[in-house]
């Protein structure tokens, strides 16, 4: 699962028992060696699908870490990219292997933009943000993007119920939950609190109009449903549900499809 220049059991035990941030600040040096960075699978097929939404102006990178998103930016957007992230060590890395890119240092409940961008993207973020949180997210993206900017993420379908993955997803949730009880500062980092139907009504309440789409390279699963969705939500104006190949939710097969 690691590679030997990822970090070492006690140092992740070292970071799990320190705050979000500063957990994050000793992480950075061997992030991108760990299975947490965002595979080049999913940025890549990210990638693709947005080209087919573009060409947009600035671009955000919302809690970018060591800015392994900011590429698929660069690739969709025609002006400045932008990096924002709490961690200083984080944004170090990503200064470091994107000296291009303009990063920006603050909490991404309290962005320091307004109406600046035509794109903002996230990606593996949004585990560390509880339902109360999610909502002020939502909302302080939604002040950065110009009218008619979109916010896009892929979304992952959820293991199915009983399966090894869904059990190890919910023992790791369930552990966090206890090392929250009972330390402080907490580790807000959950995998089962950012469902589709749930996000869709977060960001509906701040103001977007939401839609998705599939990303093909994942597939279906036995119910005809995608692995992976690209959810975009929109400000203002323009419904993203009209954009060619996106669906909004409900519109799913009634069948399974034959591979």
């Amino acid at each position: 699962m690691f590679t030997p220049q990822g970090p070492t059991l006690r140092e992740l035990t070292v970071q799990a028992l320190s705050s979000v941030e500063h957990g994050y600040d000793l992480l950075a040096p061997k992030f991108d060696a760990t299975p947490f960075r965002t595979s080049d699978r999913i940025l890549s097929s990210v990638t693709r699908a947005l080209e087919g939404l573009g060409p947009f102006d600035a671009g955000l990178d919302v809690c970018c870490g060591t800015g392994a998103g900011l590429p698929v930016l660069r690739s969709v957007c025609a002006g400045r990219v932008t990096g924002v992230d709490f961690s200083a060590n984080m944004l170090a890395e990503a200064r470091r292997r994107h000296p291009a890119a303009t990063l920006v240092r603050a909490d991404a409940l309290a962005l320091p933009f307004t109406a600046s961008f035509g794109l903002a993207v996230s990606f593996g973020a949004f585990g560390h943000f509880l339902p109360d949180a999610q909502r002020t997210l939502f909302a302080q993206v939604h002040a950065a993007l110009r009218p008619g900017g979109l916010l896009a993420f892929p979304l992952p379908a959820p293991p199915p119920v009983g399966s090894r993955a869904y059990w190890t997803l919910w023992a790791f949730d369930a552990a966090m939950r206890v090392r929250n009880a009972v330390l402080r500062p907490p580790f807000v980092m959950y995998y089962r609190t950012f469902r589709l139907p749930d996000v869709r009504t977060r960001l509906e309440e701040a103001g977007y109009e939401v839609a998705h789409r599939p990303l093909p390279e994942f597939g279906t699963r036995e119910d005809g449903s995608p692995r992976c969705r690209l959810v975009l939500a929109r400000k203002a104006g323009e419904s993203a549900a009209e954009e060619a190949g996106e669906v909004r939710e409900g519109d799913r097969p009634t069948a399974p499809r034959r591979r």
